[in-house]
């Protein structure tokens, strides 16, 4: 399975285990710290909003403010752990869940089963993967209704908690160290028969721009390009209610989280929980069909959208920066680096429709639909960003060097042996796997950072990537979070050296890039970690100003803008006009998909 225990990335994985990591723990400085400029102290209190009123007595807790509750004893079910005295207890958080057939259901209808038809700007996401273009993961992840939402924008980072009904505002200088200051104390009990995977946590993205929070005087928002979207840098949504539904066996786990804290004795705890699971598994269980329509695929797949798409770069200016680059790498100041364009598509095709198209015309290890506070991402990514497993192991996983499927095996053969024999490809993968490594070893110990694998070949639907695998075991006060401000922004993404590869592309790029090159993926109550590199990502922002609707034959459709983002990796023989009909490339492929979705879904309403 692709978010499995293997190290290559072959989609969702990443097996949990019942034991309490380093992360959340907030560093001031120095040893634990992450960002490479500054050994500003900062505190390590967050004030964040309250809680929902506890069960013993209606009393608000604040969300810094935990009480340990009283010891509680095991009753031996599923998700019963000992407790212990005040202070000492052993969890408290208490997963609760029931297994289920799936049979009548698959991915894609168990999703709409619990999230509404209507429901595009309310937060919920579904997270599948396809090994190699053509095998199914085996799980796959669907969750609405998040309890806590957190958006970060520059200093300022909106906490909106839905149970307590409240919402705060905070300046701080590290967005991402609010999650992981609510995620310090977080012990969870013992998980029964649920599968070692994604089971509930933090789910969202971390976007390009929160390279800006890890080198804040290097790379500040003062000196990024224009933010014409207005979207979050970062978007965070603590999902307690998951359904994991496992593809092979074709049943399906509805998983609650119940926080401990909130109660007076476990059993509470337990009891509440089993009324939320019974909700849940009859939203699953639901005798009318969810509306899903039907579609033919009558176009092929495999070719490029042949829609014009408006670009927020002139050619001309492209090609201008490519030479710019050019000269900076002649000049020394780099190696290497990722020039991006980004490309806009308007649609009424529904942005769900387009997600059900894209599975069919680029299966990739990380598939992805997030609904977020502010945007609908789509995305079908190859590529790892972070990933930190039950043994606190860290995983960069860089792809570079491409090439297109072969029609028949023997030509797919031929042309992997072009793709290894080509010193271009190879010393750009080269270049970026001792990126991979230097980032690893920032929070690695000493003597653990390891290659794993070396420019091998993976193959996906249309094209095959050179890919390495580099790993290292976690400082002892290092937490998943600061593995992850390490691994921002790839370099697969961003260029060599990084830094100033960054403040280069500061100075080319018209817009800010958002959510393009970040991340998306999760943060799990148990610290484990699985962030997809945003790379063929489609960007749907919810609100807009000038949105047409259609009417036709009395169907209501709102038109949506798409927003496809591509990039291509320069070198010192880089041609301008092929790294030009690069991006274009990309971003057709990508724009397929739409034109699968309106002419599956609208054709024939």
């Amino acid at each position: 399975m692709v978010f499995a225990k293997r190290m290559s990335a072959r989609g969702w994985g990443g097996p949990r285990v019942a034991r309490r990591c380093a992360a959340g723990r907030v560093f001031s400085g120095g040893k634990g710290r992450t960002s490479r400029e500054s050994t500003e102290k900062r505190s390590s209190r967050v004030s964040l909003p309250s809680r929902s009123p506890c069960a013993a007595g209606g009393r608000e807790r604040g969300l810094e403010e935990r009480v340990v509750p009283k010891a509680v004893k095991s009753e031996g079910s599923k998700s019963a752990s000992s407790g212990g005295k005040k202070g000492t207890k052993a969890f408290n958080l208490l997963p609760v869940y029931e297994k289920t057939f799936a049979d009548h259901l698959n991915p894609i209808l168990a999703y709409r089963c619990i999230t509404k038809e209507d429901s595009r700007e309310a937060p919920s996401f579904l997270f599948e993967s396809v090994e190699n273009g053509e095998k199914q993961g085996r799980y796959s992840f669907i969750g609405s209704k998040p309890k806590v939402e957190i958006l970060g924008s520059g200093s300022k980072v909106t906490v909106m908690n839905h149970l307590s009904r409240t919402k705060e505002v905070l300046d701080v200088k590290d967005p991402l160290s609010v999650p992981e200051q609510l995620s310090k104390d977080w012990k969870i009990g013992e998980t029964g028969d649920l599968p070692e995977v994604f089971s509930g946590g933090w789910v969202g993205y971390i976007g390009y721009d929160t390279v800006r929070y890890v080198y804040p005087n290097k790379i500040p928002f003062e000196t990024a390009p224009e933010d014409d979207r207005g979207l979050s840098e970062m978007y965070l949504a603590l999902y307690d209610k998951v359904v994991i539904f496992d593809n092979a066996k074709k049943c399906a786990y509805a998983v609650v989280w119940m926080d401990l804290d909130d109660f007076e004795t476990k059993e509470e705890a337990a009891a509440e929980g089993k009324e939320q699971v019974a909700q849940l598994v009859q939203q699953l269980r639901a005798t009318a069909s969810p509306p899903l329509l039907p579609g033919q695929i009558n176009i092929d797949t495999g070719a490029f959208s042949a829609t014009n798409m408006p670009c927020n770069m002139k050619k001309e200016d492209f090609l201008a920066a490519v030479t710019k680059t050019k000269e900076h790498i002649q000049a020394g100041d780099i190696f290497q680096l990722v020039l991006s364009q980004r490309f806009e598509r308007r649609t009424f095709a529904d942005p769900f429709e387009i997600y059900r198209a894209l599975r069919v015309v680029n299966p990739s290890p990380y598939m992805i639909y997030l609904q977020t506070a502010d945007a609908i991402l789509i995305a079908s990514s190859p590529e790892i960003l972070c990933r930190v497993n039950e043994s606190r192991v860290v995983t960069n996983r860089p792809l570079a060097g491409t090439r297109r499927r072969g029609k028949t095996d023997e030509e797919d053969v031929a042309l992997e042996e072009n793709l290894l024999a080509d010193e271009k490809e190879k010393s750009e993968h080269i270049m970026l796997v001792d990126l991979g490594r230097n980032d690893v070893g920032v929070v690695s110990k000493d003597g653990t950072v390891n290659v794993e694998s070396m420019m091998d070949i993976e193959r996906y639907s249309h094209v095959m990537h050179i890919s390495s695998t580099v790993t290292g075991e976690l400082k002892d006060e290092v937490s998943s979070w600061d593995a992850l401000r390490a691994a921002l922004p790839a370099g697969t993404v961003s260029g060599a050296p990084k830094v100033r590869a960054m403040q280069i592309i500061d100075e080319l790029e018209v817009n800010r890039r958002g959510p393009y090159a970040g991340g998306i993926g999760y943060v799990g109550f148990n610290q484990n970690t699985d962030i997809a590199l945003a790379l063929r990502t489609m960007i749907i922002p919810t609100y807009s100003k000038d949105r047409l609707y259609s009417y036709d034959d009395g169907d209501v459709r709102k038109e949506w803008c798409v927003y496809i983002q591509a990039g291509a990796g320069l070198v010192a023989d880089s041609d301008p006009e092929s790294e030009y009909q690069e991006t274009v490339n990309k971003s057709a492929a990508l724009s397929r998909a739409i034109d699968l979705a309106e002419d599956a879904f609208m054709k024939n309403e």
